[in-house]
């Protein structure tokens, strides 16, 4: 009976030590801060990773992470500026605020857990950055542009609201790491209104290029007519010229053939006639038969009637007879 109730006793004291063990010791990890708080007020910092002790009972230990941390910030809306700056800088004239919908994030590292819990506390860290991070914003783009924001002073800008935000979170026992602008947009009717301007502003551009177009087409066309006109004018000019030094050149040629042979070229000028006046189914001639056109059916060297007298010397060579009217 007594070595059961010694038993019974050893495992009751055994137990409380361990509950009293468990509630004296605990550990910190790599990712991990303590920070030890007797009855509600902060006694120690704890930073390094390890085995530590507390009174059990009494004491309270509160982690707190000591990685990098994000906050989110909402797409929402801001007023940018509109001023017109010169090279140097200076702000030149001042427009209407210009709506832009930006979305942003930050990165921050708690670096002072006491002043981190007696300030805000893990459960209003959040809250509290984001409002510091959507005032950092304002402040920031409120004196920037649509360009600066988008693409000329980006980097600047996101600089900038990193150290207002550190500055503005620093009496949190709180680092900012870094902020980033994810995305900076106009609102949905702007954008509609920036597209339809952009797409009227191209279809005048299209007109234009088309009217120009209509323009240049004109004038090659104009151009081209004016070339062919005087180029037709050109080559029956040419022609007329050649056909008259062609004519000239058989005038001559015949001049030529019947000085040299009166006879034989009456011959052969009158059998062009023949030729030309005797056609398929057009032979009826009304003529008188001693007519000097038949001079040469008589006698083959055409010397009967008038023909036989011939031209006198030294005269041009006059054209072959023409042949009769012919009547069916």
């Amino acid at each position: 009976m007594k070595l059961s109730l010694a038993g019974g006793a050893l495992a009751l004291v055994l137990l409380i030590a361990l509950v009293v063990a468990y509630s004296t010791f605990f550990t910190v990890y790599q990712t991990k801060q303590a920070l030890v708080v007797r009855l509600g007020k902060p006694v120690r910092v704890i930073t390094e990773p390890g085995l530590n002790a507390k009174i059990p009972f009494i004491d309270a230990v509160i982690y707190i992470d000591k990685r990098i941390l994000a906050i989110e910030s909402p797409a929402q809306e801001v007023i940018a500026s509109s001023q017109d700056r010169s090279d140097a800088g200076v702000p030149r004239a001042a427009q209407a605020g210009e709506r832009l919908v930006v979305d942003a994030f930050a990165r921050y590292r708690i670096t002072d857990p006491l002043k981190f819990y007696q300030t805000v506390g893990p459960d209003g860290a959040s809250s509290q950055l984001s409002i510091l991070l959507n005032s950092a914003l304002r402040r920031v783009l409120g004196a920037a542009t649509l360009a600066d924001a988008v693409r000329n002073r980006r980097e600047a800008l996101m600089l900038q609201m990193r150290e207002q935000l550190d500055r503005d979170a620093q009496p949190f026992g709180i680092e900012i790491v870094d902020v980033r602008i994810r995305r900076v947009d106009l609102p949905e009717q702007n954008s509609q209104a920036v597209y339809q301007r952009m797409q009227t502003e191209r279809q005048r551009e299209a007109a234009e290029f088309r009217a120009q177009g209509s323009q240049k087409s004109q004038e090659i066309r104009a151009r081209a007519d004016r070339d062919v006109t005087v180029l037709l004018a050109e080559a029956t000019s040419q022609s007329e010229n050649i056909r008259g030094q062609g004519d000239a050149e058989r005038n001559r040629i015949f001049a030529d053939a019947y000085g040299r042979d009166a006879n034989f070229f009456s011959f052969y000028r009158t059998m062009q006639a023949y030729e030309r006046s005797m056609q398929h189914g057009d032979t009826h001639l009304v003529l008188r038969p001693d007519t000097d056109f038949f001079r040469f059916f008589g006698d083959p060297s055409g010397k009967e009637g008038a023909a036989a007298a011939g031209p006198p010397a030294g005269a041009a060579p006059s054209p072959a007879p023409s042949p009769p009217r012919a009547q069916r």
